[in-house]
């Protein structure tokens, strides 16, 4: 990935920003639909977890491109 986020537009990031939020929560919502069946495959809530996980640190990095931190 390195810089590809830096030579998008802002307008762009934001929309990325929305859909990978989306995604973040569809995700949330399928690991406690499994945890919640009783019969759910360990292996696959890992796995969707760890794209869980994947997802938050690319909005992060978006995040910090659109709002950076400015010390006054």
């Amino acid at each position: 990935m390195g810089n590809s986020y830096e030579m998008k537009t802002e307008d762009v990031l934001r929309v990325e920003l929305e859909v990978m939020r989306r995604e973040h929560r569809d995700l949330d919502e399928a690991i406690s639909a499994l945890e919640e069946a009783g019969r759910a495959d360990m292996l696959t809530i890992r796995r969707l977890k760890k794209q869980k996980l994947r997802l938050k640190d690319q909005i992060a990095r978006i995040e910090d491109m659109l709002f950076p931190d400015i010390i006054a």
